[in-house]
């Protein structure tokens, strides 16, 4: 977090991560989430056993009760759209695996019911400590949280919650739950700030699905706010300002008229196709993890799913899921009103993430290990039968099967022989499957870029994972905050690899998408237009901006942008070029701070 001073006009400028866009002027509110402090204690005997057993189980109950009260008031908002958080808790409260972990240390320990949920609850976040994935690794939040609710309701503690906030405040605090920020839609919370979060937590995504402004990862803005402090939030630029001038605030009040007006342009236009002032039509897509999140998507723009992310499938379970138990889900995907075609990426996880069998050695670099298509290629059984549930879900809906982390020929020829046996089988008891099944490769590793030209060849369309190619191209470990730095999307390495991998794709007459955060982000529409992409697929909250600069652009613009850029032979210059331009190009759209 930067931070900057004025001493003489006393205003206090903080520069976090804008998670969701849009300006908000009002009072700062501190909300102290009450955090009850854990007792321990030993039982005795058998009956203190029993007892503390009820009183988990009474406490889970009232837990899911307070979570469905929620749930309720947001359906009766037409909050439809983050509602699907809330069942992801009650669905971690109805977890049998959450449940059974925290029994087994009341009667094989003899622990009071705090303690025995605090142990599980720690149990999976070592789980998710190893998760690479930045995005599945923030998940941990909600079981985290559904932890907390449960030892509140043993406790019998008080927590402070946003329904008794008054209205119209901005909230300060150290950090929020997904319930807490969803609940701020029915009690018309301005905006919020808080010291930790990242871009992909469920309280981002929350946030920007009821649009309310939010900035995370201030780090300690709880220590320099007090309630009824004067605040600014702008959620595209992740400013904070504290006690601003009046030259500020009048500019701010402009800032935020503008920002207004366009934001309803954005929307009523999502429905529009993405196509470009000289006729050239991108595919859109959304990227999502639970099927609930669909009618977001659509109703933001996306024309399909671009990425189905199925690792939380298999995550929280004792058994590994069955055929049936991805194939009600991927029929639910591919049934969906509105989506016209889904693309379900395979498991993109390594064995260790299971608690369930199979289970797989400890790894020194597990980036860099038995992860993805090569754990799928070593546990073929638990592959065919993910890839069964697909080739039946074909027959419902447009699929698109997709394979993450492919580094070289012979595991694309190995996954392609073992879909086509899975699909032999299928048809073989006469289960129907789609004729039209598209395979296609996640292009997120260096040896793949170079090899483009031999494995567009064997697959039908690729996807560029913007988040792990550039990790992997720079030789940064995004998760790792002293070189977060470097992490440069406009780096002259990376650009030159999208590049590659598109003009290798068009060359053999394939698709190339692209699914990584890069998609989604406004500032690279024009460079990545000027590539040549056939689709974007990003966070459905992002579409409709995204679409809006397609559709003010042209194809030969943006090559002009490209050429430009890549002229220069550093990230620092090319980013500087890119973001004077498009300010330039698009004033409406990228405003200065």
């Amino acid at each position: 977090m930067a931070i900057e001073e004025d001493q003489t006009k006393r205003t206090l400028v903080l520069k976090g991560i804008g998670v969701s866009p849009g300006i908000v002027i009002g009072k700062a509110f501190i909300f102290d989430q009450f955090d009850p402090q854990i007792t321990f204690y030993r039982l005795q005997d058998d009956a203190l056993v029993s007892k503390e057993i009820d009183r988990l189980e009474n406490a889970l109950r009232e837990s899911e009760k307070q979570l469905q009260e929620i749930k309720h008031k947001l359906q009766d908002m037409g909050g439809e759209e983050p509602s699907y958080i809330i069942d992801v808790h009650i669905m971690i409260l109805k977890d049998k695996m959450f449940l059974n972990h925290t029994l087994d240390h009341i009667r094989d320990m003899r622990v009071n019911a705090e303690w025995a949920l605090r142990m599980t609850v720690e149990k999976y976040k070592k789980l998710f400590d190893k998760v690479e994935d930045d995005y599945l690794r923030g998940r941990f939040s909600d079981i985290q949280y559904v932890g907390q609710l449960v030892i509140r309701n043993l406790s019998g503690g008080k927590r402070e919650v946003i329904a008794d906030i008054n209205k119209g405040v901005v909230v300060i605090a150290t950090d929020l739950s997904p319930a807490d920020t969803a609940q701020m839609m029915i009690h018309k919370v301005l905006g919020f700030a808080t010291d930790m979060g990242g871009r992909t937590s469920h309280t981002a995504i929350v946030a920007q699905s009821i649009e309310i402004p939010a900035v995370v990862g201030l780090e300690y803005i709880t220590k320099v706010v007090r309630t009824n402090d004067d605040v600014i939030i702008d959620g595209a630029t992740g400013l904070v300002i504290v006690h601003p001038d009046p030259e500020i605030l009048n500019r701010y009040v402009e800032k935020r008229r503008h920002f207004l007006e366009l934001h309803e342009e954005f929307l009523h236009d999502a429905i529009l196709p993405a196509t470009t002032r000289d006729h050239r039509q991108v595919e859109i897509g959304g990227n999502i993890e639970f099927v609930e999140e669909i009618p977001s998507a659509v109703s933001h723009g996306a024309e399909g799913i671009g990425l189905y992310r199925t690792e939380f499938i298999y995550i929280n379970r004792e058994q590994l899921p069955t055929e049936e138990d991805h194939f009600q889900i991927y029929r639910h995907l591919v049934e969906s009103q509105g989506i016209a075609w889904s693309t379900i990426r395979t498991f993109d996880l390594g064995g260790d993430k299971f608690f369930s069998k199979p289970k797989v050695a400890k790894e020194m670099n597990p980036q860099m290990g038995l992860r993805a298509i090569r754990f799928c290629l070593k546990e073929i059984e638990m592959f065919k039968t993910q890839l069964r549930a697909i080739i039946r879900a074909s027959a419902y809906g447009k699929v698109r099967v997709l394979f993450p982390m492919i580094s070289g020929i012979e595991e694309i020829h190995q996954a392609k022989r073992i879909f086509s046996e899975a699909k032999a089988d299928l048809l073989a008891q006469g289960i129907s499957a789609g004729e039209d099944i598209e395979i296609g490769v996640m292009i997120e590793v260096p040896s793949a870029v170079v090899v483009a030209d031999a494995l567009a060849r064997e697959v039908d369309f690729f996807s560029i994972g913007t988040n792990d190619l550039i990790q992997y191209v720079l030789a940064i470990d995004r998760i790792n905050e002293r070189v977060t730095y470097l992490y440069e999307p406009l780096h002259p390495a990376v650009l030159r690899m999208i590049r590659q991998t598109v003009e290798a794709g068009h060359r053999a007459g394939i698709r190339v998408a692209m699914c990584g955060e890069m998609a989604g982000e406004p500032m690279y529409t024009m460079i990545l237009l000027g590539m040549e992409l056939d689709e974007l697929s990003m966070n459905p909250v992002l579409i409709p901006r995204v679409k809006r600069i397609i559709r003010e652009t042209t194809i030969e613009e943006s090559k002009a942008l490209l050429k430009r850029a890549m002229e220069f032979n550093s990230a620092v210059e090319i980013r500087e070029f890119v973001e004077k331009t498009m300010k330039e190009r698009f004033p409406g759209e990228f405003t200065s701070s």
